[in-house]
């Protein structure tokens, strides 16, 4: 009796052990694969590096090529420029086209919105396109530092109404222009000593009103408006 019950025992030990040897193992998972396999999605962070493009800036090197080629592309000439006092329009001159195709750039790129009349010299100028805000420096940042070089002698002088560009504050043997930066007569008939030094590349054709009105206002040291004059937008029409 007791040996039929070892024997039972161990049969069914045996058959235990062989049902266990039976079953496969589950294999862990490896772990350089896994990590390989996480690693081998690209992140949203790098596809965003790769298909961002680089910004473009102007600089002395190619703002000319750069100025040379958009000149051509430009149909438009003329600009209206809304201030907080009223608006005026300028049309531009077909044959300054390093200047005209700036200031027709500038325009799309938004820069001389929320820009000011900075200078104003009563019965002279009315000089824009600069500000003492933060943004208005972050913008010529974005777009880039150049110079533009003067174009005097395509018989364009400098009657009232004539938008011209005054040359860089720099170290500037040449009067190169300061491409940010605009002026307009409002001396009666002109300002002709400026003939020759400066590049008229406009006149107004609409709106001298509000550019009498503008010179009219009281300034202070360095000819800056006591109350800011804005151009609130500046569109090509």
């Amino acid at each position: 009796m007791f040996l039929k019950q070892a024997a039972l025992t161990t049969s069914i030990l045996l058959f235990f052990l062989a049902s266990c040897a039976d079953s496969p193992k589950k294999k862990a998972p490896n772990t350089e694969e896994a990590v390989a396999k996480i690693d081998s999605i690209p992140k949203k962070e790098e596809i965003v590096e790769e298909e961002k493009e680089e910004a473009f800036v102007l600089n002395e090197e190619n703002a000319i090529d750069f100025f040379f080629t958009y000149a051509k592309e430009v149909k438009e000439n003329k600009v209206k420029l809304t201030t907080n006092m009223g608006s005026f329009t300028v049309q531009l001159y077909d044959n300054v086209p390093y200047h005209k195709a700036n200031f027709i750039y500038l325009t799309r790129k938004g820069y001389f919105d929320n820009t000011q009349f900075h200078r104003v010299v009563k019965d002279f100028i009315i000089q824009g396109g600069n500000s003492d805000d933060k943004e208005t420096a972050k913008k010529r940042r974005l777009i880039g530092r150049y110079l533009l070089p003067p174009d005097a002698k395509k018989g364009h002088k400098h009657h009232r109404g004539t938008i011209s560009m005054p040359s860089s504050e720099r170290n500037n043997p040449h009067k190169l222009a300061s491409p940010y930066e605009f002026f307009i007569v409002v001396t009666k008939p002109g300002s002709y000593h400026l003939d020759g030094s400066y590049t008229p590349f406009g006149k107004v054709i609409e709106g001298m009103d509000v550019v009498d009105a503008i010179n009219n206002v009281p300034v202070g040291d360095g000819d800056w408006p006591w109350q800011n004059v804005y151009i609130l937008k500046a569109e090509v029409l």
